[in-house]
């Protein structure tokens, strides 16, 4: 059940798009770059206020890959795997960050919710291969050595 506070969120969210029908994807957009996740709790209010079933709003929570149902953690570490990042050694960096943060494929996210770590196909950034995004941010020439690093500057507040 969602709080005052949080309605009050999702309402100014709603209000920037004029509770409009067809902003409904600029909508999940904002409310995920909110939370990090799309929670059930907030696509129903969302579908009551928009006046469209939920059947809809999760139709195209589960259509396109950027959305999210599951929580995910401060820091989201995108390892990609694309051709140019896969011939360059990017298995390797994400078996690291997997380790080093004690995370699986199947459970990617950290118990205290600080880290998620998942593969994408490309993040468009081949010439400075392998690279991995922490929160959209690129971290070129990635290595196994240089992960441990990264966490330890991000636990620290150092690094984005």
């Amino acid at each position: 059940m969602l709080g005052q506070e949080e309605k009050q969120k999702i309402d100014c969210i709603l209000q920037s798009h004029g509770y409009n029908k067809s902003q409904v994807i600029a909508i999940m957009q904002e409310v995920q770059k909110e939370y990090r996740y799309l929670p059930e709790e907030v696509l129903s209010y969302i579908a009551a206020a928009l006046k469209i079933s939920e059947a809809k709003i999760y139709g195209v929570a589960t259509f396109y890959e950027n959305f999210s149902l599951d929580a995910k953690g401060k820091y989201v570490i995108k390892v990609c795997d694309g051709t140019a990042c896969h011939v360059r050694k990017s298995i390797p960096i994400l078996e690291e960050f997997r380790k080093v943060l004690n995370v699986s494929e199947k459970n990617p996210t950290t118990e205290d919710m600080m880290f998620t770590v998942e593969t994408v196909s490309c993040l468009g950034a081949c010439g400075l291969a392998p690279v991995c995004t922490v929160n959209d941010v690129v971290h070129p020439a990635m290595t196994p050595e240089k992960v441990d690093e990264l966490i330890n500057e991000l636990k620290e507040g150092k690094a984005q």
